[in-house]
């Protein structure tokens, strides 16, 4: 059963049977919205991508996006670059896949970003949503629909953060605006 998250809205990452998620995959998808012009509607391909920023007392220590598709340690991986999204017809178009139990001890938060690498702004996109899977058996756990359009290039999406024994996602939601992680960081601090 999915959760439908709203901005700020947290869950935890254990299962439903006791226990803790070991893998986790947070998927990214979206379409271009067609734009009416003078012959009719059409589309322009938006490139969207989806970055993992791994933090260590609110210090960036490491990060997965188009560029760097692994952690340095192995337990984050980035699935590859989708240039135009729509691939799966409302599947993911880009993952990124979260080894909990490999995260080092010191890394206490992920962070998770999607950017108009293309520079469109969210009012061009539709259908675009980001999800946390349980990659253990594929079953959808929470879902985080990007809604609203607005003229931001940018979302700070979600958090991954450990407490205790465990791990609990927040759904941030926040808008910002920047072509890649980088351009993101300002944003993304106050989140942490």
């Amino acid at each position: 059963m999915s959760v439908n998250l709203s901005k700020g809205q947290a869950i935890s990452l254990e299962k439903s049977g006791g226990g803790s998620l070991s893998a986790v995959r947070m998927g990214l998808g979206w379409q271009a919205a067609p734009r009416r012009g003078l012959f009719g509607s059409r589309t322009r391909e938006i490139d969207l991508d989806a970055s993992a920023v791994l933090f260590a007392d609110k210090q960036p220590v490491d990060v997965v996006f188009f560029r760097h598709l692994t952690s340095d340690d192995g337990s984050v991986r980035h699935t590859g670059d989708n240039l135009v999204g729509g691939a799966g017809q409302g599947g993911d178009d880009e993952s990124i896949l979260v080894d909990l139990q490999r995260v080092p001890v010191h890394i206490d938060q992920i962070i998770f970003t999607v950017n108009s690498f293309t520079g469109q702004t969210f009012a061009e996109v539709q259908n675009a949503f980001c999800r946390l899977v349980d990659e253990t058996n594929g079953q959808e756990l929470a879902r985080y629909t990007l809604t609203g359009g607005g003229n931001s290039t940018a979302q700070i999406m979600a958090k991954v953060t450990r407490s205790g024994g465990g791990w609990t996602m927040t759904a941030i939601g926040s808008p910002a605006n920047g072509r890649t992680f980088q351009d993101l960081m300002p944003a993304i601090l106050p989140h942490l």
